[in-house]
């Protein structure tokens, strides 16, 4: 199962494999079906952390480039997916957080920490819901806590639609444009892993600001 689930990442992160397999198994319509589920699944269910996003939309630009897909389908399908699916997140943070926080004496799901992150998100949601989309696992998480949170769904609305347009085709068109570099093509996992750091160093800068303040008291 674990082996199946690898295999079939590594298939949306090699251009090749990809190629294959959207001009045999899933051809048309059904190709764009799964990309859409890809990221849909990445971005709206809990669940679906461990997929590919930004090496995905990269992979998939590539594909494009090479006259696979068309680049503006492409775009409007992965947009749609990105938006719809931090729409289902969010709603299901809003739906389900009064319940997770209802007990005040919960161990792991005090009110005091629903508070803050609701006084967080009033100040900082905005950004924080277009950073997260650069993010892995956190760009997840973020519309869920959002919804949790009752961020004000117009608001939320606006940064998730503005986050996903830019997430989507910096990233297809990045590809779009490099993917018939023989650099590029030669050596595909290291621009991947490139990506991959690169949408973290957020995530290290953070631990790391994080630590000095911790030291300083």
């Amino acid at each position: 199962m674990i082996e199946a689930l690898l295999d079939f990442i590594r298939t949306l992160t090699d251009p090749d494999r990809l190629i294959h397999l959207l001009t045999t198994a899933l051809t048309g319509w059904l190709g764009y079906a799964l990309l859409f589920a890809v990221v849909f699944a990445e971005t709206g269910l809990l669940v679906g952390f461990f997929l590919p996003g930004d090496s995905l939309m990269f992979t998939v630009g590539v594909v494009a480039g090479a006259g696979k897909l068309d680049i503006v389908t492409v775009n409007i399908v992965l947009i749609a997916a990105a938006i719809i699916g931090d729409a289902v997140g969010y709603a299901l943070g809003r739906r389900t957080g009064p319940v997770i926080f209802q007990n005040p004496n919960s161990r792991f799901f005090r009110q005091e920490h629903l508070l803050r992150t609701k006084a967080f998100y009033e100040k900082h949601g905005g950004k924080t819901i277009i950073y997260a989309r650069f993010i892995p696992i956190i760009r997840t998480f973020a519309p869920f806590v959002a919804g949790v949170a009752q961020m004000g769904y117009p608001r939320f609305l606006a940064f998730n639609v503005f986050g996903g347009i830019g997430w989507v085709t910096s990233l297809t068109l990045l590809g779009y444009q490099l993917g018939s570099v023989p650099f590029v093509r030669q050596h595909f996992e290291k621009v991947i892993l490139s990506i991959i750091f690169v949408s973290l160093l957020p995530v290290f800068r953070e631990a790391w600001k994080a630590r000095r303040k911790k030291t300083k008291k």
